[in-house]
């Protein structure tokens, strides 16, 4: 079953798995009618997009997956298809259930060898986000981050990597503060991870408790 709010989109992913083989039983453009189609029509993989009308792709994950804690009974495997490939979506989606996460410049082939992958119940992540997750893990299992234990010695961040901090502390999105900043949503990017380096942190989670506790989220 393919979910994706663009009609052309989601016809073109359908119309590129029935060529590869794959029987389409159901598509879905909102995230309450996912949820419904899928209870309905039981698929056994679910290609699903994050941004969705009605319901977020990650909730709609999150009730269909059968993710622990949900209550959710076995339900579809996840293979999330996206425009974003950014590391709070990615981390979300997979504590939501998704299985796989493959972003949207994947080509046909790719996707199609992600899906069947998918349905043999192996995860499956575009290149480079396989080693975020599991870095993200790693960190959970392990303990309390670095950098949040007040340590005597602060790395210098430059002006414009505090002033991104500050308002990412604040809640901001990426391109909220591009807009606010009159910069692109890229440099935001760049900042935020220039950033993560130099305090030896890991996640956007983990950068707002560092600024909240600096006290730049009331600055």
């Amino acid at each position: 079953m393919v979910v994706d709010d663009h009609p052309m989109w989601r016809d073109a992913v359908a119309r590129d798995l029935g060529a590869a083989g794959f029987d389409v039983v159901a598509t879905a453009g909102d995230g309450p009618q996912a949820v419904r189609r899928a209870r309905a029509v039981r698929p056994d993989v679910l290609v699903l997009d994050l941004n969705l009308p009605g319901l977020p792709g990650a909730e709609v994950c999150r009730r269909l997956a059968g993710a622990p804690g949900t209550g959710a009974e076995q339900g579809p495997r996840v293979l999330v298809l996206s425009a974003s490939g950014e590391q709070e979506d990615v981390l979300e989606a997979v504590k939501a259930g998704a299985t796989g996460y493959l972003v949207k410049s994947a080509s046909a082939e790719e996707l199609a060898e992600a899906v069947r992958r998918t349905a043999g119940g192996d995860p499956v992540f575009t290149p480079g986000l396989a080693g975020l997750v599991l870095g993200e893990y790693r960190r959970l299992a392990s303990g309390p981050p670095p950098g949040s234990g007040g340590g005597p010695e602060v790395p210098q961040l430059t002006e414009r990597e505090t002033e991104v901090l500050r308002l990412v502390a604040k809640g901001l999105t990426y391109r909220q503060i591009a807009d606010r900043l009159v910069i692109s949503h890229r440099t935001v990017q760049n900042h935020v991870q220039n950033t993560l380096g130099k305090l030896q942190l890991h996640s956007r989670v983990e950068l707002v408790r560092y600024a909240i506790e600096r006290g730049l989220d009331t600055e």
